[in-house]
């Protein structure tokens, strides 16, 4: 259920930053604010996530880089354990290898450190909402993100069977495709005693007795498609 604006209790929160001068910071910081509750802090990850089994705060505000137990590791833990609990995550960095794992792992918010306090306690009652508490900048790589194409992926090469040269291959798929010797020799800028240096390799190599052979080896090896029909 939503609070709303008349309803709205204080939040509860524990702050988990390894840093003590930054942690006490934040905690002096929230207490002069309307709208939290600051129940305990953390030094790490690990304790993060024992205070959210002991406390069962509404929110974690937490750090990334910390040790025994980072932040993206104990704010999956705190969500699958805890789901009552949402996480915003407060942090030096805004990096792609930093935001993305921390939302996959389950914050519902991401500020950097840079952020006012009126900012971090309205990213505290969005996730409470249900909204998401990001940051300007955050929004904006966000956004960034989402409008970068999404790479082709190649496609893989294919194989070679029974030892063919990736030329050989080619020549074997030329024939199957119906051409002869003196068109194959045409599409490769070969000389016709090339095509057929090459065919009779790789009839040697496959066992192959004539084109028609070749045809069906190709469409069995994947190298061709048969005409539609």
């Amino acid at each position: 259920m939503t609070r709303t604006e008349g309803e709205r209790k204080p939040a509860r929160v524990v702050v988990a930053d390894d840093q003590t001068v930054v942690r006490e910071g934040i905690v002096m910081l929230l207490g002069l604010l309307p709208g939290v509750e600051v129940v305990g802090a953390a030094g790490d990850g690990e304790e993060a996530v024992r205070l959210a089994g002991e406390l069962a705060p509404d929110v974690v505000l937490m750090d990334l880089r910390m040790p025994r137990c980072d932040g993206v590791e104990a704010t999956r833990r705190i969500r699958a354990r805890y789901p009552g609990t949402q996480v915003v995550v407060l942090t030096t960095y805004a990096d792609d290898d930093s935001l993305f794992p921390a939302l996959q792992a389950g914050a519902r918010g991401y500020l950097t450190k840079d952020a006012g306090g009126e900012e971090i306690v309205r990213a505290v009652h969005s996730v409470l909402s249900g909204d998401a508490g990001l940051s300007p900048s955050v929004q904006r790589r966000l956004l960034e993100r989402l409008a970068q194409p999404e790479p082709v992926p190649e496609p893989a090469p294919v194989q070679s069977p029974d030892g063919l040269t990736a030329r050989e291959t080619e020549v074997l798929a030329l024939i199957a495709a119906g051409l002869s010797n003196h068109e194959i020799a045409r599409e490769l800028h070969v000389s016709t005693a090339t095509v057929k240096t090459h065919i009779n390799n790789l009839f040697a190599k496959t066992g192959l007795k004539d084109r028609a052979q070749a045809v069906r080896y190709a469409y069995g090896k994947g190298l061709a498609r048969p005409p539609a029909g």
